[in-house]
């Protein structure tokens, strides 16, 4: 979820020879299909622990929440080698601002008090973008290390048209004239053979279109 207001267990799943290590924002990425048709509640994820939730509710309730912090997460495992809890995140982001919390309504993740948190407390350089055309992640890649794109969460069926854009991040590491590379916190696992859109989906620039919003947050170099 995304906004542009103001304001064994697997913890990784496969992605073999990729530079960017991949992590859902449901605990147990090998059972990520089975949370997005419905068939296990969030409450009974095996690994919900590892979130660093205090307790399964707190899991429960915030872990359909915090693509962005997944997307947090890969940028910081990638930059530095270290592993954060996805929970310890997102709590540490609420006295920016990065979510708005009104009882059991979780609103976020906020593009500008989410820069104030990155910069601050994980000395990254980031820059929120708006109105960009697809077509325009090419260079903006030239220039940032990874961008992590508002899309709808249909984008992990890229061949059923989305009924909106944006309400949704995926962390693009790569974007050339051909395609669009990304890791998607909320992806479907590999089964039976068909390939998975967790670690590097690639997309055409025209279908990656159809999802994307047009705003993120650019994670610069250095």
């Amino acid at each position: 979820m995304d906004s542009i207001q103001d304001g064994p267990h697997a913890r990784a799943a496969s992605n073999a020879g990729a530079a960017v290590p991949y992590f859902c924002q449901w605990e147990s990425a090998h059972l990520a299909g089975a949370i997005i048709r419905g068939e296990l509640d969030l409450k009974d994820d095996p690994a919900w622990a590892d979130s660093g939730a205090a307790d399964v509710d707190e899991y429960a309730r915030w872990a359909s929440h915090v693509c962005g912090m997944a997307c947090l997460k890969m940028v910081l495992a990638a930059r530095t080698g270290r592993v954060h809890p996805t929970l310890a995140l997102a709590r540490a982001s609420l006295p920016y601002g990065a979510y708005t919390v009104d009882g059991d309504e979780i609103k976020g993740m906020i593009y500008a008090p989410f820069v104030r948190y990155v910069e601050e407390v994980h000395g990254l350089r980031a820059r929120v973008h708006v109105d960009l055309a697809t077509a325009a992640l090419p260079a903006l890649l030239d220039e940032a290390e990874f961008f992590m794109a508002s899309v709808h969460p249909s984008i992990r069926w890229p061949d059923q048209p989305p009924p909106k854009k944006g309400g949704h991040l995926v962390l693009v590491t790569r974007a050339s004239a051909d395609e669009i590379v990304f890791h998607n916190p909320s992806g479907e696992p590999a089964v039976d053979g068909r390939p998975g859109t967790q670690a590097d989906a690639r997309l055409a620039p025209a279908v990656f279109d159809r999802y994307f919003a047009g705003r993120g947050v650019a994670i610069l170099r250095g």
